[in-house]
């Protein structure tokens, strides 16, 4: 069993989203690996509830094969009250998404979980609160034809074009684009990952460009 201060840190997302915001901070994975879990809802379970359990259930899917590494795992749900919003399937679904967000406020829950060779396991949920202006049918079709909302929560990246459409959000900016950074560097740091050494190697490559 490897020690977690010289463990891999292995992302267990397929969201090249999550890899670039790590990348941001210095924080390049060892390794990408996608968990193998059923995101569907269980049946009266709120936003926050299911992104936890998905976070967790990834982690541990991912940590069975790779139990010498530290395995970072996430999952975002857009929600507006207890209703979770998909990652659209097709522009009609986009387009629903988008017309239910026009003008209101909504949440973006995040849960990461992490997982230690070590055997302990730990986890966050950040929310943020996002509030879009009154959408034209211009602007939604504009940004349907855009493609951006394939394959992200709520139909949008905020990160893109979207950004033009929001007009406040209160709380990590990070976090909405799929991985909140602040809390991921503690939950790591927490539970005894190198943050501060990985941040070092990169000063020290740097120097000798």
């Amino acid at each position: 069993m490897a020690a977690t201060s010289e463990a891999r840190l292995v992302l267990a997302s397929a969201s090249p989203r999550r890899r670039a915001l790590l990348e941001r901070i210095g924080l390049t994975p060892n390794l990408v690996v996608v968990a193998d879990v059923d995101e569907t809802a269980l049946a009266g379970e709120t936003p926050p509830q299911s992104a936890r359990r998905l976070a967790r259930a990834k982690a541990e899917s991912v940590a069975r094969t790779h139990a010498d590494d530290c395995v970072l795992a996430a999952d975002t749900i857009v929600a507006c009250g207890r209703r979770a919003l998909p990652k659209p399937a097709d522009a009609a679904q986009a387009r629903h998404c988008l017309k239910v967000l026009s003008g209101r406020r909504h949440r973006v829950h995040t849960a990461i979980a992490l997982s230690t060779p070590d055997g302990r396991q730990g986890a966050r949920l950040v929310t943020t609160v996002v509030e879009f202006k009154c959408l034209t049918e211009a602007e939604i079709e504009g940004y349907l034809a855009s493609e951006e909302w394939r394959g992200k929560a709520g139909g949008y990246a905020i990160q893109g074009r979207a950004a033009g459409l929001v007009k406040r959000i209160n709380g990590s900016y990070s976090n909405v684009v799929g991985l909140p950074l602040h809390e991921t560097v503690n939950l790591l740091g927490g539970l005894g990952f190198p943050v501060d050494r990985r941040w070092q190697a990169i000063g020290a490559d740097r120097e000798l460009e």
